[in-house]
Protein backbone atom coordinates (compact mmCIF):
# COMPACT_ATOMS: atom_id res chain seq x y z
CA UNK A 1 0.00 0.00 0.00
CA UNK A 2 1.02 3.83 -0.62
CA UNK A 3 1.19 6.46 1.64
CA UNK A 4 -0.32 9.06 1.82
CA UNK A 5 1.42 12.39 0.10
CA UNK A 6 2.84 14.66 2.69
CA UNK A 7 2.08 18.14 2.55
CA UNK A 8 6.43 18.83 1.69
CA UNK A 9 5.71 16.22 -0.58
CA UNK A 10 2.76 17.77 -2.26
CA UNK A 11 4.41 20.89 -2.50
CA UNK A 12 7.39 19.37 -4.56
CA UNK A 13 5.05 17.69 -7.25
CA UNK A 14 2.69 21.16 -7.09
CA UNK A 15 6.35 23.02 -7.86
CA UNK A 16 7.29 20.61 -10.70
CA UNK A 17 3.99 20.24 -12.14
CA UNK A 18 4.32 24.28 -12.49
CA UNK A 19 8.24 24.29 -13.43
CA UNK A 20 7.11 21.30 -16.81
CA UNK A 21 4.01 23.81 -17.28
CA UNK A 22 6.44 26.79 -17.66
CA UNK A 23 9.01 25.18 -19.61
CA UNK A 24 6.29 24.17 -21.71
CA UNK A 25 4.77 27.28 -22.19
CA UNK A 26 8.37 28.37 -23.31
CA UNK A 27 8.55 26.23 -25.37
CA UNK A 28 5.79 26.76 -27.04
CA UNK A 29 6.15 30.65 -27.21
CA UNK A 30 9.46 30.33 -29.27
CA UNK A 31 8.32 27.88 -31.03
CA UNK A 32 4.98 29.67 -31.78
CA UNK A 33 7.83 33.59 -31.82
CA UNK A 34 9.40 31.77 -35.18
CA UNK A 35 6.59 30.54 -36.52
CA UNK A 36 5.37 34.31 -36.74
CA UNK A 37 7.81 35.42 -38.00
CA UNK A 38 8.39 33.06 -40.56
CA UNK A 39 4.69 34.14 -41.39
CA UNK A 40 5.03 37.67 -41.64
CA UNK A 41 8.12 37.49 -43.68
CA UNK A 42 5.71 35.05 -45.94
CA UNK A 43 3.41 37.48 -46.02
CA UNK A 44 5.95 39.98 -46.71
CA UNK A 45 7.49 38.89 -49.15
CA UNK A 46 3.67 37.53 -50.88
CA UNK A 47 3.15 41.29 -51.37
CA UNK A 48 6.90 41.87 -52.61
CA UNK A 49 6.22 39.06 -55.23
CA UNK A 50 2.76 40.22 -56.65
CA UNK A 51 4.06 44.17 -57.17
CA UNK A 52 7.28 42.46 -59.25
CA UNK A 53 4.63 40.59 -61.09
CA UNK A 54 2.57 43.27 -61.91
CA UNK A 55 5.70 45.24 -62.83
CA UNK A 56 7.14 42.55 -65.12
CA UNK A 57 3.63 42.40 -66.94
CA UNK A 58 4.16 46.20 -67.68
CA UNK A 59 7.50 45.70 -68.56
CA UNK A 60 6.30 42.79 -70.82
CA UNK A 61 3.71 45.17 -72.49
CA UNK A 62 6.54 47.57 -73.40
CA UNK A 63 8.75 45.33 -74.59
CA UNK A 64 5.86 43.84 -76.69
CA UNK A 65 5.28 47.12 -78.09
CA UNK A 66 8.92 47.73 -78.54
CA UNK A 67 9.17 44.11 -80.42
CA UNK A 68 6.33 45.21 -83.00
CA UNK A 69 7.87 48.47 -83.35
CA UNK A 70 11.36 46.92 -84.43
CA UNK A 71 9.66 44.20 -86.56
CA UNK A 72 7.86 47.26 -88.45
CA UNK A 73 10.64 48.50 -89.08
CA UNK A 74 12.23 45.31 -89.96
CA UNK A 75 9.35 44.61 -92.52
CA UNK A 76 9.56 48.01 -94.11
CA UNK A 77 13.05 48.02 -94.60
CA UNK A 78 13.01 44.16 -96.02
CA UNK A 79 10.34 45.86 -98.71
CA UNK A 80 12.51 48.61 -99.69
CA UNK A 81 15.62 46.22 -100.26
CA UNK A 82 13.53 43.92 -102.38
CA UNK A 83 12.08 46.88 -104.38
CA UNK A 84 15.93 48.06 -104.76
CA UNK A 85 16.79 44.83 -105.84
CA UNK A 86 14.37 44.63 -108.42
CA UNK A 87 14.71 48.59 -109.66
CA UNK A 88 18.77 46.91 -109.67
CA UNK A 89 17.41 44.01 -112.00
CA UNK A 90 15.52 46.26 -114.03
CA UNK A 91 18.55 48.43 -114.92
CA UNK A 92 20.78 45.76 -115.76
CA UNK A 93 18.00 43.76 -118.22
CA UNK A 94 17.65 47.62 -119.51
CA UNK A 95 21.54 47.61 -119.83
CA UNK A 96 21.88 44.24 -121.60
CA UNK A 97 18.91 45.51 -123.97
CA UNK A 98 20.89 48.60 -124.65
CA UNK A 99 24.29 46.79 -125.09
CA UNK A 100 22.12 44.43 -127.57
CA UNK A 101 20.72 47.29 -129.63
CA UNK A 102 24.40 48.56 -129.65
CA UNK A 103 25.98 45.83 -131.08
CA UNK A 104 22.84 45.45 -133.69
CA UNK A 105 23.28 49.10 -134.78
CA UNK A 106 27.10 48.66 -135.26
CA UNK A 107 26.88 45.39 -137.18
CA UNK A 108 23.95 47.48 -139.38
CA UNK A 109 26.31 50.00 -139.91
CA UNK A 110 29.06 47.67 -140.92
CA UNK A 111 26.87 45.73 -143.70
CA UNK A 112 26.17 49.18 -144.37
CA UNK A 113 29.76 50.40 -145.25
CA UNK A 114 30.24 47.58 -146.85
CA UNK A 115 27.36 47.41 -149.17
CA UNK A 116 28.16 50.88 -149.91
CA UNK A 117 32.11 49.84 -151.04
CA UNK A 118 30.12 47.54 -153.05
CA UNK A 119 27.88 50.00 -154.97
CA UNK A 120 30.94 52.19 -155.43
CA UNK A 121 32.85 49.45 -156.84
CA UNK A 122 30.13 48.45 -159.24
CA UNK A 123 29.69 51.94 -160.28
CA UNK A 124 33.17 52.23 -161.73
CA UNK A 125 33.50 52.01 -165.23
CA UNK A 126 35.68 49.13 -166.06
Amino acid sequence: MSTPPTAATAQQQREARAAILASLSSIGTSIDADLRTRTADLHANSAAIVKQEKELAKETAALRKETDKWQKLGDTSTKRLNELGDVQNWAEMLERDLLVLEETARLVDEQSARWGREEQHNDQPR
